[in-house]
C-alpha cells in the first residue's frame, strides 16, 4: 500500500493533459530528450482514450448496487450496522468487465481501471442508502405508526441528492489539499490497481457465496438447527443465582449465520469491542441482575424462569440500559467530532475561496450552478415531505425543512471529515439527534420526525461515501466530474430499493408475526434504539434511571482509544448473544489468520470469501421470503 504522504497517483494518464517532447533515460542516469516523431506517426501512435463511463460499467454498477442494497438492509437489521459495498463491486467488476467483456466478447479495452471505478462508484452510491434507511425507517413499523410509503421514499431520495451536492464542493480541499486518508477509498484503489488478481478474488467470492447459500438453505429447511445450543443460558431455577455475580452462564447458543461470520472476518480487530460488549451484557451483567433479584416478579410473586427469564432480563434491564449506552456513546462521539467539524468548516471556507478564484469551474468539477440546482430541488422535496407530514402547516414545514437542511449539511461535514481521518463516523448518533430535534419542532409528530430523520441519515452516509469514492478516483487518475455525474444519475435508486426491502422483510414474518424486531432473527438494534427513545420522549414515562446510567457508561467508554466503543457496546446489548458470538468468532479468526499469513492474505482471501458469505445468506433469505409471500 502506498504511503499516504507521498501522494503518488498510479493509473492511466488523463488523455490530453500532457504535452511536450517525450524523454528517455540514458545509461548514465541522465534524462535525454527523445526524437520528435512525425505528425502522422505521432497521430498513429497516440493512445486511445481509456474506457471510463460506458454502458457496461453503468449497467453492472446499477445491478450490483441494487443487489447489495437489498442484502445490506438485511445485514443492517440483523447486526445493527452497515457495510461498504465498494470492495465487492470492484472485485466483480474486473471479473465481468475485463473477464467477460474483454476476453469473452472481445471488446477492446474493456475492464480498464477507470471503467471499473465508475462501476464501483455507482454500486456504492446506490448501496449507501441501505444504512440510512435501515437505521431509521423500521422504527415506524416497530412503533405501529401509519405512514405513506411514497413520502418516505421521497424523503430518502431528497437526502441522497442533498448529500451529494453538500459534499462535492469540498472535494479539492479535503482530498488534494488536506490529503485526508479515507482508508476505505485507499483500499478500493489498491484493488483497482491490481486487475490481474480480480478474477481469482471473484472465484473466492463465488466460493463463499455457494457455501453461504448451502448452509442457509439447510437451516431454513430445518435440516440442521439454525441455532446450536452449547449450554444452558441460565439455570431453570433463578433462586440458585442469588448473591455475588450469580451464574456466569458459560453456556450459550451459536447462530449458524454465515453473514455474522463474514462480517466478523471483514471487521477483524476493529469489530472485537462489539463482540466483547455482547459477552459483557449476556455473560456478566445479565447473571448479576438475576443474582441480585433486580427483576420484577410475576403475578404470583415469583421470579420468571426459562424463556420468560430471558425476556425479563432483556426488556427490564439490557434494552433500556443499552439505549442509554448507545445515546451516551453517540453524544460523546459527536463531542469528539468537534475537531472534525472545525476542520470541515475550515475546508468549506477554503473551498469557497477557491470557487471565487474560478478554480471550481474547471473541467474536472461539476459547475456550481448544477450543484445549486440540485440543492434547491432536494430542499423543495424535503419541504414537500414536511408539508404532507404536517397536514399543511406551512410554518412548521418551513422550520422543519430549514432545520433539517442545516443539520443535514452540518452532519454531512462531520461525517466526511471523520471518515477521512479514521474511516469511522458517528452516523447513528447524528440520526438520533436529528429525530430528537424534529420531535421538538413538530410537537412530537413521530411520523414526520422520523421521516425527516430518514433524509438526514441517508444524506449523511452519502457524504461519506461520495468523498471516499472521489478519493479512490483521485488515486487512480479518474476524472472527478464523471464520478459526480454518474452518482447524481443513480442517487434515486437506492432509497426505493432499501425501503422496499424493509417492507418485504416486515411482511415475511413467520405465522403472521413481525418480520424483524426483538425476539426475531432480525433484531433491528438501531431502529429498536430509536423506537425506545421516541417512546420515552412521547410518553414522558421513560426508565430515566437506566437511560442515565447507560449514558454514563457510554460516555465513559469514549475515554478509551477505540473509536465508537460506546455505540458498539450499546448495540451489542440489543442482539441475542448467539448472533454476536458468531460475529466475535469471525473477528478472532480474522485476527489470527492475518497475524499468521499477513495483510495480503487478508485482502486476497478473507475479504472476498467473507463478502460471499454475507451476500449469499442475505440474498438466499430474501429470495425465500419473496417465494413465501408469492405463495400466500
Amino acid at each position: 500500500m502506498l504511503h499516504e504522504s507521498t501522494h503518488v497517483t498510479i493509473g492511466p494518464p488523463r488523455v490530453g493533459r500532457f504535452s511536450g517532447a517525450a524523454s528517455c533515460q540514458g545509461r548514465d542516469g541522465r534524462v535525454k530528450p527523445a526524437r520528435m516523431a512525425s505528425a502522422p506517426a505521432a497521430a498513429e501512435a497516440a493512445p486511445k482514450p481509456y474506457r471510463e463511463v460506458t454502458f457496461g460499467a453503468v449497467f453492472l454498477g446499477v445491478i450490483q448496487g441494487a443487489i447489495m442494497t437489498a442484502a445490506f438492509v438485511y445485514i443492517g437489521l440483523r447486526l445493527g450496522f452497515g457495510l461498504p459495498g465498494s470492495t465487492v463491486a470492484a472485485i466483480l467488476g474486473f471479473a465481468l468487465l475485463r473477464g467477460v467483456g474483454r476476453n469473452a466478447l472481445g471488446i477492446e479495452g474493456a475492464g480498464s481501471i477507470v471503467e471499473n471505478n465508475i462501476n464501483q462508484t455507482i454500486a456504492s452510491g446506490i448501496n449507501t442508502a441501505s444504512a440510512g434507511v435501515v437505521f431509521t425507517f423500521p422504527a415506524l413499523l416497530l412503533l405501529g405508526e401509519d405512514f405513506d410509503v411514497g413520502t418516505i421514499i421521497l424523503s430518502a431520495i431528497a437526502g441522497s441528492f442533498m448529500g451529494i451536492v453538500v459534499i462535492i464542493p469540498l472535494r479539492k480541499q479535503m482530498i488534494e489539499i488536506e490529503r485526508l486518508k479515507f482508508p476505505s477509498g485507499v483500499a478500493v484503489a489498491t484493488i483497482l490497481k491490481s486487475p490481474g488478481a480480480g478474477a481469482a478474488k471473484a472465484i473466492r467470492l463465488g466460493i463463499g457465496f455457494v457455501i453461504a447459500v448451502g448452509i442457509t438453505l439447510l437451516t431454513k429447511f430445518e435440516v440442521v438447527p439454525e441455532t446450536l445450543t452449547i449450554g444452558a443460558w441460565f439455570l431453570d431455577d433463578p433462586e440458585q443465582a442469588s448473591g455475588g455475580l450469580g451464574i456466569l452462564a458459560l453456556g450459550t447458543s451459536l447462530s449458524l449465520s454465515m453473514a455474522n461470520l463474514g462480517a466478523g472476518l471483514l471487521s477483524g480487530k476493529g469489530g472485537l469491542p462489539f463482540a466483547l460488549g455482547g459477552a459483557l451484557a449476556w455473560w456478566v451483567i445479565a447473571p448479576f441482575v438475576v443474582g441480585q433479584g433486580w427483576l420484577p416478579a410475576g403475578p404470583d410473586g415469583a421470579l420468571p424462569s426459562g424463556e420468560a427469564l430471558w425476556g425479563a432480563v432483556y426488556g427490564a434491564m439490557l434494552r433500556p440500559v443499552g439505549i442509554g449506552v448507545l445515546i451516551g456513546g453517540a453524544l460523546s462521539g459527536v463531542v469528539l467530532s468537534f475537531p472534525a467539524l472545525k476542520g470541515a468548516i475550515k475546508s468549506l471556507r477554503a473551498a469557497a475561496k477557491l470557487a471565487k478564484q474560478g478554480d471550481a469551474a474547471s473541467a474536472d468539477e461539476l459547475p456550481p450552478k448544477v450543484l445549486l440546482f440540485g440543492l434547491a430541488g432536494a430542499f423543495l422535496a424535503l419541504f414537500g415531505v414536511a408539508i404532507v407530514g404536517s397536514d399543511g402547516a406551512i410554518s412548521m414545514a418551513i422550520s422543519v425543512a430549514v432545520a433539517g437542511t442545516i443539520w443535514l449539511a452540518l452532519a454531512g461535514l462531520i461525517v466526511a471529515q471523520a471518515t477521512g481521518a479514521t474511516d469511522i463516523s458517528p452516523l447513528s448518533g447524528l440520526a438520533l439527534i436529528a429525530v430528537t430535534l424534529m420531535l421538538a419542532l413538530t410537537a412530537n409528530n413521530v411520523v414526520l420526525a422520523i421521516t425527516i430523520g430518514v433524509a438526514v441519515c441517508v444524506a449523511t452516509n452519502q457524504c461519506a461515501d461520495m468523498m471516499s469514492d472521489l478519493k479512490t478516483g483521485h488515486l487512480i487518475g479518474a476524472v472527478p466530474r464523471r464520478q459526480q455525474l454518474v452518482q447524481f444519475g443513480v442517487a434515486w435508486i437506492g432509497p426505493a430499493i432499501a425501503v422496499g426491502t424493509v417492507l418485504l422483510l416486515w411482511s415475511g414474518g413467520e405465522g403472521g408475526a413481525n418480520g424483524f424486531g426483538p425476539g426475531t432473527s432480525l433484531p433491528a438494534p438501531q431502529a429498536g434504539a430509536l423506537q425506545g427513545m421516541v417512546e420515552g420522549v412521547v410518553s414522558g414515562d421513560a426508565p430515566l434511571d437506566k437511560y442515565v446510567s447507560g449514558a454514563a457508561i457510554g460516555g465513559s467508554l469514549a475515554l478509551f482509544p477505540i473509536s465508537g466503543l460506546g455505540v458498539l457496546v450499546g448495540l451489542a446489548m440489543y442482539l441475542p448473544f448467539e448472533i454476536t458470538l458468531g460475529y466475535g468468532i469471525g473477528c478472532v479468526v480474522s485476527m489470527g489468520l492475518e497475524k499468521k499469513k499477513g495483510r495480503r492474505f487478508y485482502g486476497d482471501y478473507l475479504v472476498p470469501i467473507a463478502a460471499g458469505f454475507i451476500v449469499g445468506e442475505a440474498l438466499t433469505s430474501l429470495t425465500l421470503t419473496m417465494i413465501e409471500l408469492a405463495g400466500g
